[in-house]
């Protein structure tokens, strides 16, 4: 088992190699926008390049990849782990049909010599040799590679496939990288592409911008039309493209401890204190008795849980219970040693100086001492912390928490770790930051702590889990529409109603619901339709109810689906119009027309402003008035434009032109670089829109 063990152990790199060539499948599934259509009466979960994928050929594929998992884990995969695994598998599929194809239609392909060469040649793949690579040496060994060939037939069956499935994923991966090959390497980069990239990020301007911004109108003064929504979607039909989706109103009913069942929690975790303060074994017991496993480090005071960290801890003692986020713990203080690393817990105030001058360090001293006296003088530390601390530890009463030897700078360290007991320093610390007034809160200790803690669910009864299923199936059985839903929700104390918009059919969440894989199947499902009532969906500890409110379609979105965005921007478009009509033709300086405009209008100066980045200082990004500005001369300014935030004119002050490049031809790597992952991201969506995908796993999965 040598070998498929070192294939599972090492294959990591060549399945990461692989799966970066295949990362825009990966990254991007979710584009491959879900097609409720079905073909027919068959079983297909979907179809790519005018190939249907049935239901048997993708279980086939799906089962091997699960049983992979469980070879290399010695587990089988978990739920979410099982929908990654549907997922690596679906893009699998799309990129053997889809891309595959493409590749004989080029002529692409492997020959004996090649792959013989791509193993044990000279041009090993390089997720092989990261395989045979010696660990301590870092030296590849292509004869551990030839010595694995050789013996490959004596070998037992499960190994030989396992290392002939291992060379066809190197193939593939090898005519991936060939495919896009053809394509980067066609890009180029003229000499004059390279000079005008490093003028457009290294050429700066200084800038004078007039800018209204549009939120100085109130969105009530502005009337926007359905008419002016369907106009402007007409007109940006691009940038409202949608995927499929669906729309819900539900009501989740949770899974909750009842009186009952906190009683007779108490009553059990009162036993298992008891038991657990007088076992003699406390590794032993922890490993019987707790959710979680047993941790036999040594832990410093700042480590130790929360809950123990203003406890005072003796050896043998049990404290808790805590309860917490659905758990209770208790915890046993198993040893107490000294000898680690030491640790102080403390409290400052800083009083930080408002410049660098003398006077200002002169007076930042002059208030610290002052507030020392005052607590010298009895005055509440945690008090004058809130009121006086300039640093994020104000509103914690200055508390710094526990922190060990090097966390802190030198002249603090020295000061707190120099104390001898716990209390108020006498002196003022300084340091690089200011004044701070000093208390140590917990001496400095070195000592550890082996703590064994138990920890247990809260989970709800049998009973509770009926009571609340009851609650669930009332609202299901008593709506046949949306309107009998909402009242039957309104007749149930403490349930609230919400909404999920479009969400799509590769989704595993909706809103806040996790695992909610049924909810999204049955919301796609070909027999459900607007208006219609779901049964009692289960989502791990609560109960689900909804109403299909809305189906939307693959293609251009409606304006329903999209109103909200729709109206922001054409809302803009009528709030510039009104900016510009009110600043008219106005003469005279930016600041003077500003003055005219009224307060709303604001004159902003930004330097080192760039064509490249497109963004100022005070304005924000506007590529649109940047880019017009660049097209000016010094003193000239654009008229009012229409910008990303608000109503923009900009006045050239100044160019400092970019330096000449050195070295061109670095430009030109950089460049190139670039445009190869632009390359093949557009070979992607090509072969993809040409590939006619249709993706109705939600019918099945």
């Amino acid at each position: 088992m040598a070998l498929i063990n070192k294939i599972r152990e090492k294959s990591g790199f060549a399945i990461g190699a692989i799966a970066i060539g295949l990362l825009i499948f990966i990254v991007l599934g979710d584009l491959l926008g879900p097609n409720s259509r079905l073909f027919g009466d068959k079983m297909v979960v979907g179809e790519v390049a005018g190939h249907e994928i049935s239901v048997q050929e993708f279980e086939a594929m799906f089962e091997e990849a699960r049983n992979n998992y469980a070879n290399q884990y010695g587990r089988q995969p978990s739920e979410a782990e099982m929908a990654s695994l549907r997922e690596q598998t679906w893009n699998q599929l799309v990129f053997k049909y889809a891309f595959e194809g493409e590749f004989e239609k080029v002529g692409l392909g492997i020959s004996e010599e090649e792959q013989v060469d791509m193993v044990q040649g000279r041009n090993v793949h390089p997720a092989l040799r990261q395989m045979f690579t010696d660990p301590q040496t870092g030296q590849f060994n292509v004869e551990q590679v030839k010595q694995t060939l050789r013996n490959l037939g004596s070998m037992p069956p499960e190994q030989q496939a396992a290392w002939r499935k291992y060379e066809q994923d190197l193939a593939t991966d090898r005519l991936r990288n060939k495919y896009y090959n053809l394509f980067t390497f066609s890009n180029y980069v003229t000499t004059e592409e390279a000079k005008r990239f490093n003028t457009e990020q290294n050429t700066r301007a200084s800038i004078k911008a007039l800018f209204v911004p549009y939120f100085s109108i109130a969105d009530s003064a502005v009337k926007v039309t359905d008419d002016q929504l369907s106009e402007y979607l007409n007109k940006n039909k691009k940038k409202f493209e949608v995927e499929e989706g669906r729309s819900i109103t539900y009501v989740s009913v949770p899974v909750a401890a009842s009186k009952e069942d906190s009683a007779e929690y108490s009553t059990e975790t009162a036993e298992l204190a008891a038991r657990f303060a007088t076992a003699e074994n406390d590794s032993l017991f922890v490993k019987a008795e707790s959710d979680t496993p047993f941790n036999g480090a040594y832990v410093a005071a700042h480590e130790v849980p929360a809950e123990l960290k203003n406890q005072t801890l003796e050896k043998g003692k049990l404290y808790g219970p805590f309860a917490q986020n659905g758990n209770f713990s208790l915890y046993k203080v198993m040893d107490v040693k000294d000898g680690g690393q030491a640790s102080v817990r403390a409290s400052h105030i800083l009083i930080k100086p408002e410049s660098d001058t003398p006077e200002a360090k002169a007076a930042a001293k002059t208030k610290a001492q002052g507030i020392l006296n005052q607590i010298k003088g009895g005055a509440n530390f945690a008090q004058l912390a809130a009121q006086h601390g300039s640093d994020g530890t104000a509103s914690v009463g200055g508390d710094l928490g526990w922190f060990t030897e090097g966390r802190m700078v030198p002249s603090f360290e020295k000061a707190v770790f120099g104390a001898s007991g716990a209390g108020l320093l006498p002196s003022l610390v300084e340091t690089d930051y200011g004044y701070h007034i000093v208390k140590i809160t917990e001496p400095k200790t070195t000592r550890t702590y082996q703590i064994a803690q138990v920890t247990r669910a809260l989970t709800p009864s049998d009973n509770s889990r009926e009571f609340a299923f009851g609650r669930a199936s009332g609202i299901a059985a008593n709506s046949s529409n949306l309107e009998d839903f909402n009242k039957a929700v309104a007749n149930e104390k403490g349930l609230v109603k919400a909404e999920a918009k479009n969400f799509s059919a590769s989704d595993r969440s909706v809103n806040n619901l996790q695992n909610a894989r049924e909810l999204v199947r049955w919301a796609f499902s070909k027999d459900t339709k607007e208006g219609d009532v779901s049964p009692v969906i289960t989502m791990d500890d609560q109960y689900v109810v909804a109403v299909l409110t809305g189906k939307r379609e693959k293609g251009t979105a409606k304006v329903e689906d999209v109103r909200e965005e729709l109206t922001a921007a054409v809302r803009n478009e009528l709030k510039a119009k009104k900016i510009k009509e009110k600043l008219g033709a106005a003469s005279g300086t930016l600041e003077e027309i500003a003055a005219k405009y009224g307060p709303d209008a604001l004159v902003r100066t930004a330097t080192d402003v760039t064509l490249g980045a497109a963004n100022a200082q005070g304005i924000g990004y506007e590529p649109v008035a940047i880019g017009k500005a660049f097209g000016l001369k010094p003193g000239q300014r654009t008229a009012p434009v229409d910008g990303e935030g608000g109503v923009i004119v900009v006045e050239l002050t100044n160019v400092t032109p970019a330096t000449p490049v050195a070295d061109i031809a670095s430009v030109k790597q950089q460049l190139q670089g670039t445009r190869a992952g632009r390359v093949q991201s557009a070979l992607y969506e090509a072969i993809r829109k040409n590939a006619d995908i249709e993706d109705n796993r939600v019918r099945f999965f």
